[in-house]
């Protein structure tokens, strides 16, 4: 997954950019930040994609899904 699909990913579950630093950009929803790191034609770690997945599960049900499609 690139930054870019995560950030798809987390806009559709209604996070906000709330700000950038550097190549980090910050999300915002209720009480859940959401940390990726921009960074051009790279795959983001796995750990920062399960944090997204874990970040948008309560707003999407099957997050695996849209992760398919």
């Amino acid at each position: 997954m690139t930054a870019q699909e995560a950030e798809k990913l987390l806009f559709d579950a209604g996070f906000i950019l709330l700000r950038t630093r550097g190549s980090h950009r910050i999300y915002f929803k209720e009480d859940t930040r959401v940390v990726i790191p921009f960074h051009a034609g790279r795959v983001l770690h796995p750990k920062i994609v399960k944090q997204v997945l874990e970040a948008i599960a309560p707003s999407e049900k099957n997050s695996l899904q849209c992760l398919t499609s």
